[in-house]
């Protein structure tokens, strides 16, 4: 879904004959690879050259080229595409400055990262892409660490700074990590400017408050060293800050506790080879379920954390589905193919268990204990990995502990 209605609106009917754009946009979407990608491309613009009326027709389909082969490691071929001077989506740019923000934070591909934010940067301040999500603020974010990385602190400094202006969405807990990247990003810039101290304090405040992500947790032992000058006391000091964060949450969680638990509702799902599941027949385990679709944000950067999730009770009595609302196996299956996550989905379209729970929308998880009784329910994305993880196992303990 994250670029069919794109389609629709650029694409004429007309073009394809008995083909409509909706079915010409599935088709490009349900496709994993790049190289069947680009194959579909060039056999569409073989076919129906764009016209002289539309010469920016195929724009999207470009523009999708260039992010999907730079997603690979092929910096010419995004060049090949980026040349052609397609107009990034919302959607598009959000999934550039993604695979940007993973390059820069893993210390990869830092010289093309520079360059590339740098580009797309000025192209915004244009207007030559739609920035609708705000990620301006964000590709600042990584453009600063990446000259950090490159040993250029002027420009970092500036620029870490500058990106405290462009922060619809950091606070918020929408997008995945979006403040927490940020502390973390600036934790690194003022470790390269020599401000250790400042850089430790920063740090520390984030995985006090759980406004963090295994890459804070890094960057803090590194700061840590810097400061005190060996590793002496560095694990225990931050797992304290880890436990301050959990406990915090515990508490949380435990006010949310369902009382007078009711029974899971016998609502049949579907998983995604169309085979019937209930829930009810999980007894003897407990399960967790979040209600989510590929177009919500906040639903998909839940996803690691639930992976972290079944690490931690991979040899517990213990199940988590995500369940869909609202779309198919044909949308699903590529969506977590390109993703590369490996989860239990069903697939509720007609919304009955969905209904049936009282859920109020996209994200929702709903605990059940091991007798089958709903138990606790948590509403939205809790706005960083850790933060996500320490709640669902909060959840997951509380239930535990009452079983």
């Amino acid at each position: 879904m994250k670029r069919l209605v794109l389609f629709l609106v650029l694409i004429s009917p007309y073009v394809y004959g008995q083909q409509s754009p909706k079915e010409i946009a599935k088709k490009f979407n349900a496709l994993v690879e790049v190289e069947e990608e680009e194959r579909f491309y060039n056999e569409l613009v073989a076919k129906y050259p764009a016209g002289s009326a539309k010469p920016g027709q195929y724009d999207h389909y470009r523009a999708q080229l260039a992010i999907d082969w730079l997603a690979k490691g092929d910096i010419d071929k995004y060049h090949f595409y980026k040349k052609t001077n397609p107009k990034f989506s919302a959607i598009q740019l959000f999934e550039l400055s993604n695979l940007l923000e993973s390059w820069v934070d893993n210390d990869q591909h830092i010289a093309w990262v520079q360059q590339i934010s740098k580009q797309i940067l000025a192209e915004v301040r244009l207007k030559k892409h739609d920035d609708t999500f705000s990620r301006s603020g964000v590709l600042l974010e990584i453009n600063a660490l990446a000259n950090a990385r490159l040993g250029n602190l002027a420009v970092a400094m500036e620029n870490i700074k500058k990106s405290g202006k462009n922060t619809v969405f950091r606070k918020i807990p929408y997008f995945r990590n979006s403040d927490a990247n940020y502390l973390n990003r600036l934790g690194l810039i003022l470790l390269a400017a020599g401000q250790a101290q400042q850089a430790l304090d920063t740090l520390s405040n984030a995985v006090r408050t759980a406004t963090s992500t295994p890459h804070t947790i890094a960057s803090l032992k590194t700061a840590y060293q810097k400061v005190k000058g060996s590793q002496a006391g560095m694990d225990k000091y931050i797992d304290s800050l880890k436990e301050e964060a959990y406990q915090k949450i515990v508490k949380e969680v435990a006010a949310g506790w369902i009382k007078n638990a009711k029974p899971i509702p016998d609502v049949p799902l579907t998983d995604m080879d169309g085979k019937l599941i209930k829930l009810s027949d999980y007894k003897g385990k407990i399960v967790v379920i979040d209600f989510w679709s590929t177009s919500c944000k906040p639903c998909v950067a839940a996803f690691p954390a639930f992976k972290r999730i079944l690490e931690l009770y991979n040899s517990e009595p213990f199940q988590l589905f995500v369940i869909n609302e609202g779309e198919n196996p044909q949308i699903v299956k590529p969506f977590m193919q390109k993703k590369g996550y490996q989860f239990d989905i069903l697939f509720d379209q007609e919304e009955a268990i969905f209904k049936a729970l009282g859920a109020l929308g996209t994200p929702q998880k709903f605990i059940i204990d091991a007798k089958g009784n709903v138990t606790q329910t948590g509403i939205g994305y809790a706005g960083s990995d850790d933060k996500e993880f320490y709640k669902l196992k909060a959840m997951i303990e509380l239930t535990k502990s009452k079983s």
